[in-house]
């Protein structure tokens, strides 16, 4: 039985841009069933704990939650705690001796049964009504047979073209993130099977979703007001193979473009391509759509041809170098992100230089780098346990610093660079002033959340979400420092006749 009791509902959600998505898509549901939804600091009858489980460090702040959380039930503060995302799929019989008093877990591909879970509704009739409850498929197969959805002859991976898809409806999603911007998941799971990652035993194969569900979503956030909408993936560039869709990641990009047109322009910005795949016709397709921006998220994860062997990249550095160079020469203005990963099994100062000098001389826009952490059930995670092949966590950090102090110069030269041009761009404005009397935005190179800021002195008041065309007069440190072009004199020289 229910517990109609259950009125409110408090929401956390970790981890990356897909989960807050997946969290999106629940609260959407929550919204739809008539819970009120408050905020943390607010009286709630249950809690929603949506979990990351990818890195160690993630696992541990998804625990640190989910024992608050139960701390207050036990104090009388909340009367369910309700778990979900991907620590729940990847430890599902671990997670009650962890943190026993979960009422209820809900895996990755379960997220459509929110609201059973924090009602308390039963699975089925069973007599041991007190017990937590599960929602947790193995996998997208047993998820969309769960729903009456025919998967004869499909495979997961979809590798001859036939795969399942993705079947979940990310329609109704309640945004988190600010009106004018929003994150467009394209596809879920990952074919790549890289030696360090856990994304195919959370969130399963690449399941690509319909270019009309889309298109359809696209359109309606646009509507809705956003103006920028981020696509994303665990690997976008391969959208579309699994299902057959022979236009590809190109189709994709005309037709979301094509959808920002319709409504006056917008942004629509690429992030997580894998390099693999990123072909000379995606290349084009940044290049001459117009409201595609000129800006690629695209993870290397290193730059040794020894170390890409063994994290099982599936390309050469050699490669990676020259994609780099191609998409800078054919796409003007290019704003390139990447990610690395340090103190990988088996790395030696041999590769970490020639990881150092890649940087040097690729000169990225922003780079993130990550210290390894060993995985159950990765094929990294074994590597690791060879202690000739463990990387001291001391050397770890050393290396992450020198090369975050690298790409510190680099960035902080490029941003002075930019300044000293005073260059114009089209600045979209995400936050007022706080304690400077500067406006925060961003400009075309800039991805929210994780890039540097363009901090706008203006003596007008500007509409968070408006775009506003500024001219860069400054840098500080990442960000740099702009005025609005309106704001400029304009001075007109007449020659005087006799």
């Amino acid at each position: 039985m229910a517990d109609d009791s259950i009125k409110s509902v408090s929401f956390v959600s970790l981890g990356c841009p897909k989960n807050l998505v997946d969290s999106e898509a629940m609260l959407g549901d929550l919204a739809s069933a008539g819970y009120r939804l408050v905020s943390d600091d607010e009286q709630a009858d249950a809690m929603v704990i949506n979990t990351c489980g990818f890195l160690e460090a993630a696992k541990d702040e998804s625990l640190e939650v989910i024992h608050e959380a139960i701390a207050r039930k036990k104090a009388g503060e909340l009367r369910r705690v309700i778990v979900a995302g991907c620590l729940v799929q990847r430890h599902r019989a671990q997670l009650l001796k962890w943190a026993p008093g979960i009422d209820a877990m809900i895996g990755v591909f379960d997220r459509d049964h929110i609201r059973s879970a924090v009602s308390g509704e039963r699975v089925d009739d069973t007599e041991f009504d007190d017990g937590p409850q599960y929602w947790i498929a193995a996998n997208a197969i047993v998820a969309a047979k769960s729903r009456g959805i025919s998967t004869a002859d499909l495979t997961v991976q979809g590798a001859d073209g036939r795969g399942i898809g993705y079947f979940e409806d990310d329609a109704n999603r309640l945004q988190l993130t600010p009106r004018h911007w929003s994150y467009l998941r394209i596809s879920e799971g990952c074919n790549q099977n890289c030696a360090f990652c856990t994304i195919p035993s959370i969130r399963g194969k690449m399941r690509s979703k319909p270019l009309s569900k889309i298109v359809s979503e696209a359109n309606a956030m646009m509507a809705s007001g956003v103006f920028e909408l981020n696509l994303i993936g665990q690997d976008t560039t391969s959208w579309g193979h699994d299902i057959g869709d022979a236009s590809g990641l190109v189709g994709l990009l005309t037709a979301i473009n094509e959808v920002a047109a319709a409504h006056g322009g917008g942004w629509v910005r690429l992030m997580y391509a894998y390099p693999n795949n990123f072909t000379d016709e995606m290349i084009d397709a940044v290049a001459s759509l117009p409201n595609v921006v000129k800006y690629i998220d695209m993870p290397l994860q290193h730059a040794s041809d020894r170390m890409l062997g063994t994290m099982r990249r599936n390309v050469r550095a050699d490669e990676q170098e020259a994609l780099v160079e191609r998409l800078r020469d054919r796409i003007p203005g290019l704003g390139l992100r990447t990610t690395f990963i340090t103190g990988f099994p088996g790395e030696t100062d041999e590769d970490h230089q020639l990881l150092l000098e890649f940087v040097d001389r690729m000169q990225f826009d922003a780079m993130g780098v990550f210290r390894y952490s060993a995985e159950e059930g990765t094929v990294a995670g074994t590597l690791d346990s060879d202690p000739t092949l463990h990387v001291p966590e001391e050397v770890k950090v050393a290396r992450e610093d020198e090369l975050m102090l690298l790409q510190q110069e680099i960035a902080f030269e490029n941003a002075a660079y930019v300044a000293e041009q005073e260059s114009v761009f089209d600045v979209l404005i995400d936050n007022p002033p706080d304690e400077t009397s500067y406006w925060s935005g961003r400009c075309y190179h800039q991805a929210p959340e994780v890039d540097a800021r363009t901090l706008v002195h203006t003596e007008t008041l500007p509409a968070v979400g408006e775009l506003i065309r500024c001219r860069i007069i400054g840098s500080e440190g990442y960000d740099l420092l702009a005025r609005p072009e309106s704001e400029y004199e304009t001075v007109v020289s007449l020659p005087i006749s006799d």
